[in-house]
């Protein structure tokens, strides 16, 4: 798939085949990760695939289930989500957000050896560690469509990234930034309509 189509055809999917994903798929696109910039050169990273069963349940075991009518009405209220678009978005996304991530063919768990505290920065280049394995996320995201699969994410709330670490043992100096899963998209997966926005009003040319 040509590099541009790929951008093009990226899409948050939440709704997956029933289909597993071959080994040397999710290889490639873990190296595609790997070749992501790093702020230190060292590119400290590591990914937890789970595709068991039994092991993605109790991992997703603290991750709601759904939302109430009133309470997602609730919620676009205290977010402000005013624009339509958005507001659309948001209704599919939340109640799937168990959903997405346990009927994805592998979840994937980026992690970041922690060299500074991330969550209390004293400056924002202590969020050099952070800014880079998002390249590498996003690499994931593009790697994946190219083959064919899509993916989505969600950033962990609460007591999540704890009992990740409970489920998974993986170190206490690694932080783990989000949830990712990852599946071939149903046939009639619904693709979020991304807000159309004229670059020429977003590039400023010498100033702004």
């Amino acid at each position: 798939m040509e590099f541009y189509e790929v951008i093009e055809k990226r899409r948050t999917i939440r709704d997956f085949e029933s289909e597993d994903i071959p080994k040397e798929v999710i290889e490639r696109v873990i190296s595609a990760a790997m070749k992501a910039p790093t702020n230190d050169h060292m590119r400290d990273w590591h990914f937890i695939i789970v595709k068991d069963r039994e092991t993605a349940a109790r991992l997703l075991d603290i991750v709601p289930k759904g939302i109430s009518d009133e309470d997602m009405n609730q919620l676009i209220k205290d977010w402000n989500l005013n624009d339509s678009l958005q507001q659309e978005c948001y209704r599919n996304a939340v109640p799937k957000q168990y959903r997405m991530l346990f009927d994805a063919s592998a979840i994937i768990l980026p992690l970041l050896e922690q060299k500074t505290d991330i969550l209390h920065p004293e400056n924002i280049s202590h969020l050099n560690g952070l800014a880079s394995i998002w390249c590498s996320i996003e690499n994931i995201f593009l790697a994946a469509t190219a083959e064919g699969y899509g993916c989505n994410l969600r950033i962990p709330l609460g007591n999540e990234s704890e009992h990740a670490r409970e489920v998974l043992g993986y170190p206490e100096k690694y932080y783990m930034p989000c949830f990712i899963g990852m599946g071939r998209p149903k046939e009639k997966a619904l693709i979020p309509k991304q807000k159309d926005i004229d670059i020429k009003d977003r590039i400023h040319w010498d100033v702004f």
